[in-house]
């Protein structure tokens, strides 16, 4: 077994990886998000200051925008210095459905999964990271153990998924992707 990776270093495999997924230039006609480069979204280069051309979107400046607005600004590597894989599914879903979107799976499963706010007080659904999160995610993984992680990651999967199939039921357009979406962002490797 290798040594964990710094966080540093888990931030970039996490970025490489999506990246490599996500692959160059497409503007497939059915993505609501318009032509993308790498994953990244014309609107969000253009919201964080890329001017050029979509298809010629450097590599670098799409992992710096992976940095700044799916590691760092949602405080996703905050919870990856107490739950790497909770913050690795948090950035995936991030990138794909909104950060909010995945901070709040992170939320609604930790209240769920609180027995009745007998282990720690609900918090919120305000979808942001912030002391009450990290704070229910500290007392979840202290009572529910190393297995615990492994549980919350597959409920917040269970709610992904979830969305996934509502989408391309209430948007028959986005059918297109749906199995790409559960193999690739669901699917056990």
């Amino acid at each position: 077994m290798s040594p964990p990776l710094s966080p540093i270093r888990e931030a970039d495999a996490l970025i490489d990886a999506v990246i490599d997924r996500e692959g160059g230039y497409v503007n497939h006609p059915a993505d609501r998000g318009g032509p993308t480069c790498w994953g990244i979204t014309q609107a969000v280069a253009r919201a964080q200051g890329y001017d050029g051309p979509m298809q010629k979107l450097p590599r670098s400046v799409a992992a710096d925008i992976y940095r700044r607005v799916y590691w760092l600004r949602p405080a996703f590597d905050q919870v990856g210095a107490r739950a790497p894989r909770i913050a690795a599914e948090l950035f995936d879903t991030g990138v794909n459905m909104g950060t909010a979107t995945a901070t709040g799976f992170l939320q609604r499963a930790l209240n769920a999964l609180n027995r009745a706010a007998r282990d720690y007080p609900d918090i919120a659904l305000d979808r942001h990271i912030g002391p009450r999160t990290l704070s229910a995610l500290d007392a979840f993984l202290r009572v529910r153990g190393r297995r615990g992680e492994t549980v919350l990651l597959r409920a917040m999967e269970a709610l992904q998924g979830e969305r996934y199939i509502a989408l391309a039921e209430r948007r028959p357009s986005q059918e297109a992707f749906l199995y790409g979406w559960l193999a690739n962002r669901l699917a056990d490797d």
